[in-house]
């Protein structure tokens, strides 16, 4: 039988695993599997890493997270966070939060809950750029950038549900990678997360975000401040550039209606509504940046694992951005995953195997599973025109802010200090 030479097959390159998104979550993650020893690919659709210098490059990014202190343990861990502290970090040792429809208003301190600060306010595209630093060099790494997937390929049967040697990608050019686990972290509409199967649950919250950069005639004191406006939060999240305390990151979750009016307000009219709405309590407003939407629905997967397969972040859950607690239960996901997976992998046990994911997927249901009830159950509580619900809360905040060991557990459950933490974590 004759051959043609001419046409070459397309090489498996096999890894121990492979991570398709190339976000906060998912680098993290790489980070995570790479320094404990594995061979990991990173899949990611745009062209190249984000650099410190090209994310600092301009006015700060209009998304921002809340990084709790568990958190940062785990950044640190990464030795990521030295280079985050050199960049735009700014911790927060207060939080106020009020009814701007009534007189209920509570107050967290740091002091109270017996910690250095409640977080830090960093914006996504620092935590990512500091973090692809870690693992864009790293000899255990393989990055495809600029990649995108054509394809899953699964055995047609796996027997006892675990004897698989693995999954394979088809990539849009061709290649074709190979490993006994493949993550997805490629967000709330992951692609992968289709491929697979994997059903979603979706609650439309019937609102859009809306972020953008501001600066304020009043220092904000390191303290986040948020005010639920007929039943739409505005928070106005600190930020120092230079020195300068006076900017802050707002997000206010409103209705798509009001989200589309104050995207097309011109800077100068964006300021004084952003001012106006939040009772002047930072002095006047100036906006830095055009408001930008969009929008918001709350997601959770039916099933975290597969044999072989597992989603974390945004791909397995995602929440509305109330509490700012999004990336802290992703990077939770990430430090969980990595600690199981590695645990077997370090004894030599099946990594990919469903046991070993399950343990993971036990681990972190729950506590999402409850962030994510919370944050519905707060919408409804202060979305809520009934007379009755609107005394409950305010005479709620009211007294809750006289309680102070009520409020160090509430504000030690908000710091990430929940559960049996990861060894990165502590």
């Amino acid at each position: 039988m004759h051959t043609d030479s001419s046409i070459a097959k397309p090489s498996v390159e096999s890894f121990e695993a492979i991570i398709v998104g190339g976000g906060m979550v998912g680098t993290a993650l790489c980070a995570l599997l790479a320094q404990a020893g594995m061979q990991v690919a990173l899949v990611e659709a745009k062209p190249a890493p984000l650099s410190l210098e090209d994310a600092t490059s301009v006015l700060p990014a209009p998304r921002v997270s809340a990084l709790t202190p568990v958190s940062q343990r785990l950044l640190t861990h990464l030795g990521a966070w030295p280079a985050m502290q050199k960049t735009r970090v700014t911790p927060y040792q207060g939080m106020q939060v009020w009814d701007a429809e009534g007189s209920g208003e509570i107050a967290f301190s740091a002091d109270e809950a017996g910690v250095a600060v409640l977080g830090h306010i960093v914006e996504n595209a620092v935590t990512l750029a500091a973090l692809n630093s870690q693992v864009v060099d790293h000899p255990n790494v393989t990055p495809f950038f600029g990649a995108r997937l054509q394809a899953l390929q699964r055995p047609s049967s796996y027997p006892s549900k675990q004897a698989s040697s693995g999954d394979w990608l088809i990539l849009d050019d061709g290649r074709q990678l190979h490993a006994p686990l493949i993550i997805a972290a490629d967000g709330a509409h992951s692609v992968l997360r289709e491929m697979a199967g994997i059903e979603v649950a979706s609650d439309d919250m019937q609102q859009e975000a809306v972020v953008t950069t501001v600066k304020c005639a009043k220092p904000h004191g390191g303290a986040a401040r948020q005010a639920f406006i007929d039943g739409r939060p505005l928070a106005f999240l600190p930020l120092t550039l230079e020195g300068n305390d006076h900017y802050c990151s707002i997000v206010w979750s409103t209705t798509p209606e009001h989200a589309a009016e104050l995207s097309e307000l011109p800077r100068e009219a964006l300021g004084k509504a952003l001012g106006r709405a939040f009772g002047y309590r930072l002095g006047e407003v100036t906006a830095c940046d055009k408001a930008h939407r969009f929008p918001l629905v709350q997601r959770h997967a039916r099933h975290y694992v597969q044999p072989h397969f597992a989603l974390v972040g945004d791909a397995a859950h995602s929440i509305h951005p109330l509490a700012g607690q999004g990336v802290n239960l992703g990077l939770m996901d990430a430090a969980v995953l990595a600690e199981e997976v590695v645990h077997a992998w370090q004894r030599g046990a099946p990594w990919g195997e469903l046991s070993t994911l399950r343990r993971y997927e036990r681990r972190r249901r729950f506590d999402n599973s409850a962030m994510l009830g919370l944050m519905k159950g707060f919408k409804v509580l202060f979305g809520s025109h009934d007379p009755a619900l609107t005394l409950v809360r305010n005479l709620g905040m009211s007294g809750m802010n006289q309680l102070v060991p009520l409020k160090r557990v509430l504000m030690r459950q908000a710091t990430g200090e929940r559960g049996r933490l990861p060894l990165s974590c502590r």
